[in-house]
Parts: C-alpha cells; sequence; structure tokens
C-alpha cells in the first residue's frame, strides 16, 4: 500500500484559539435560550381575559420565524379561538388578524365576518380609515382571499388607495410598516426576512419582543 506524503502546510494565522471549547459559555447560552422558551411557551398557554389576546403573541412568534418552536401551543390557542363566540365583539384588527392566522393555519372562516364593518350603503365605513393598524391587518388578512371572496377583493382596493395616502404622513416606525406590506405582503414573504418590520411591530408587547427575538438568533 503506498504511503501518501505528507502536506507540509504553513501554521494558521488563527493559532489555536478554536481548539478549546468554553464549555460554561455554551452552558450559560443553552441555559437562557431554555427559559427563554420556557417563557415564550408560558405566554402563550397562560389564562387570558379572552382568547383573542394571543393573537398578536402568534402573529409576533410566526413573523419573526420561531414559530415551531411552539406548534403545538400555537395549535392549541387557535382552536380555542376559533371555538370563542365573541367575534361580533371584535374591532377591525382583531377580527383580520383571526381571520388571517386561521386561514395561514388551514380553518375554515367565513369572510362575512367583515360585513360588519360596512355601511348601509355596503361601502367600507368612512371611519376605518382613521385606524391604520386595523387597515394593516385587513390588508393583510385579504391577500389570503380565495375566489368568490368579493368583500376582500373590495378591501384591497379601499386599503390600498388609503394607505398609500396616509404612509406620507405616518411616524416611524408605523410609516416603515405600511410602505412594506403594500410591497410584500406577510403572506408572500420569508419570516426572517420581514425581521426589521417586525421589530417595531412587537413593541406592543414588550415580553414577546424581548424574548422572541432573541430566539431567533
Amino acid at each position: 500500500m503506498e504511503n501518501r506524503p505528507k502536506a507540509d502546510f504553513h501554521p494558521g494565522i488563527w493559532g489555536d484559539v478554536f481548539l478549546n471549547c468554553p464549555d460554561k459559555d455554551i452552558d450559560i447560552t443553552t441555559q437562557l435560550r431554555y427559559e427563554e422558551l420556557k417563557e415564550v411557551r408560558r405566554m402563550l398557554v397562560a389564562p387570558m381575559d379572552t382568547s383573542t389576546q394571543k393573537l398578536p403573541l402568534i402573529d409576533a412568534v410566526q413573523r419573526l420565524g420561531v414559530n415551531y418552536h411552539f406548534e403545538k401551543e400555537i395549535e392549541d390557542a387557535l382552536e380555542a379561538i376559533y371555538h370563542d363566540n365573541n367575534e361580533a365583539d371584535n374591532d377591525l384588527r382583531t377580527t383580520s388578524l383571526r381571520f388571517r392566522l386561521h386561514k395561514e393555519h388551514g380553518f375554515d372562516v367565513p369572510c362575512e365576518v367583515f360585513y360588519k364593518f360596512k355601511d348601509e350603503e355596503r361601502n367600507f365605513k368612512s371611519s376605518l380609515t382613521n385606524d391604520v393598524q386595523g387597515l394593516l391587518e385587513l390588508y393583510e388578512a385579504s391577500c389570503m382571499r380565495v375566489h368568490g371572496e368579493d368583500i376582500l377583493d373590495e378591501a384591497i382596493s379601499f386599503i390600498t388607495t388609503h394607505l398609500t395616502v396616509a404612509a406620507a404622513t405616518l411616524d416611524y416606525p408605523l410609516s416603515e410598516q405600511v410602505t412594506h406590506a403594500l410591497k410584500q405582503s406577510i403572506r408572500r414573504g420569508l419570516p426572517r426576512s420581514r425581521l426589521g418590520d417586525t421589530f417595531p411591530y412587537t413593541r406592543i408587547l414588550n415580553p414577546t419582543r424581548r424574548h422572541c427575538w432573541s430566539l431567533q438568533r
């Protein structure tokens, strides 16, 4: 058997820096990540005054791309929300977010839930133009539409007109959220590519932002 000559490599510029494994640092990092996972999981399963209070949390977790850690908790929460009969009391933002998240997870959700936001002439109420966050959520929900959901086709036209005008007068970060949404809806994007858009959004839930932001790293 022929012996192959050994290569005469020059010493590396890094020396022995990568030969030692900092076990202590890894243990601390792993422990912190474990604690963060537990905290977000606790928030997902914790009882709340209304089931829909978990919707922004679920949305933030999904937008940050860490939902694979909590698949069962998210499915259980959405199942409970789906069977909650308080839909009539929800505002535009909550109704739209609920519609989109359930659609994304395969639930059968009728588009008729949006009829309550129309006036007597069957147009979307003019007062909705003052609710930019609600319009944003309705826009994202409308991007989930299928053939025959005419009210969502109408919503896209209504929202695009008003948000395009509003974007020029809104403060940051809301102005950036509007501009980004009109260019690329959640359905068309990848979770980790939306982190810059999600970070200001998750300010509504400080614990969610803190724990989920570090989990995605």
